[in-house]
């Protein structure tokens, strides 16, 4: 039986006394990418935060390594090994490239990556290491948000729409980094992503919401071949 690194079984969540997902199952192996798709509204930014324990739980288990994660809180998730690509970005504006960088390393466990390694992976990062924040263009700050989650050596990485509203340009260099960290094989990713046709091409699998609740999972490149299976679960997203 495969040891899953991530699993939800039947999780229901929301914010508050509001439930936003019902009854939702997940599951990623070691080195398996999952995009989470569907129309605008539909929870798929819930359903990382609730990886994350960052909503209200109302039914179901999450379970990382084997461990019933439940209750815990987030930051106990995140030095355990989740980490999360947020959609706002949420650098820190006011101190430079590497001021980032080293902030998020601090606490980290093992070494696998370093800022060298970072650099490596996003060289416009090194050249820009030492500008503030707000000194970055949209791209070199998601670049960023990138390595800041990956200096903390997670096994799962949950990207939050990583290519919304970036240059053609930038997204082909995301893109790129994102092969390269498929590559390396152990880490489990959760990519959520309105342009259905780079998420799938992106990833092994895909589960396609709607109101909060699954209405179709599978193998992406299934997905990809029935272009009006695709178009009618998530419609004009697709495009």
């Amino acid at each position: 039986m495969t040891d899953f690194l991530l699993e939800a079984a039947e999780l229901s969540t929301g914010y508050g006394e509001t439930i936003v997902l019902e009854n939702l199952s997940l599951r990623l192996a070691s080195g398996e990418a999952l995009a989470i798709l569907g129309r605008n509204g539909v929870g798929k930014s819930t359903l990382l935060l609730s990886l994350l324990g960052l909503t209200t739980r109302h039914g179901g288990v999450v379970r990382y390594r084997q461990d019933d994660i439940s209750t815990w809180p987030a930051y106990k998730r995140a030095r355990a090994g989740l980490a999360l690509v947020p959609q706002e970005r949420d650098i820190f504006k006011s101190l430079s490239v590497e001021e980032n960088l080293q902030v998020s390393a601090m606490g980290a466990t093992g070494n696998a990556w370093s800022l060298d390694r970072v650099y490596d992976l996003f060289p416009r990062l090194h050249q820009r290491r030492r500008n503030l924040g707000n000194q970055l263009s949209g791209g070199e700050q998601q670049m960023l948000a990138i390595g800041r989650a990956l200096i903390g050596n997670p096994h799962v990485v949950l990207f939050d729409e990583p290519f919304e509203g970036l240059a053609p340009v930038i997204v082909d260099q995301l893109v790129d980094a994102f092969w390269k960290l498929r590559a390396d094989g152990g880490m489990g990713v959760v990519v959520v992503e309105q342009h259905a046709e780079l998420g799938l091409e992106l990833t092994d699998r895909a589960l396609v919401l709607d109101r909060g609740r699954e209405v179709w999972s599978g193998r992406s490149s299934e997905l990809a071949a029935s272009p009006e299976l695709l178009g009618t679960l998530v419609g004009l997203e697709s495009a």
